[in-house]
């Protein structure tokens, strides 16, 4: 299906034509991450009268997928940071983000998991049931 199509029916392929419009005449981009997701604001930091904040809002690349947003933009978004989040240098025992794979190829599976194909080992002999009467 061409994209234009899938963008006209659908929300999850990205944004919709409706959002795209908004965001053209009342946005102003803040900055973009690794994933190549777009952040935006209200133009000029105005404050929405209806909720006393700025609006801030993502524009997905790809599948909007919210588990795809790194820690420091959700908390930009959630208005956690007031300033959006410069260019971050991860510590050396920091693993880069992921999305959420559940339910994916490339969820995780550890051993013993069915979902891997294993057989998890029996129980070994430090596990005594609880009954009430006991």
């Amino acid at each position: 299906m061409p994209p234009a199509i899938l963008r006209f029916f659908t929300w999850w392929n990205g944004a919709s034509l409706n959002t795209l419009w908004h965001t053209r005449r009342h946005g102003e981009k803040v900055g973009e991450d690794e994933f190549g997701n777009v952040y935006w604001r209200t133009r000029g930091g105005k404050l929405d009268p209806a909720l006393g904040y700025e609006r801030r809002w993502v524009i997905y690349r790809g599948l909007s997928e919210p588990s795809k947003t790194p820690p420091l933009w959700n908390a930009w978004l959630r208005g956690t940071l007031d300033a959006p989040p410069a260019a971050y240098a991860p510590r050396d025992w920091e693993l880069p983000h992921r999305p959420n794979y559940t339910g994916t190829d490339q969820a995780l599976r550890p051993p013993g998991s069915l979902a891997r194909g294993g057989v998890r080992p029996p129980a070994g002999g430090d596990y005594e049931a609880w009954s009430p009467g006991a």
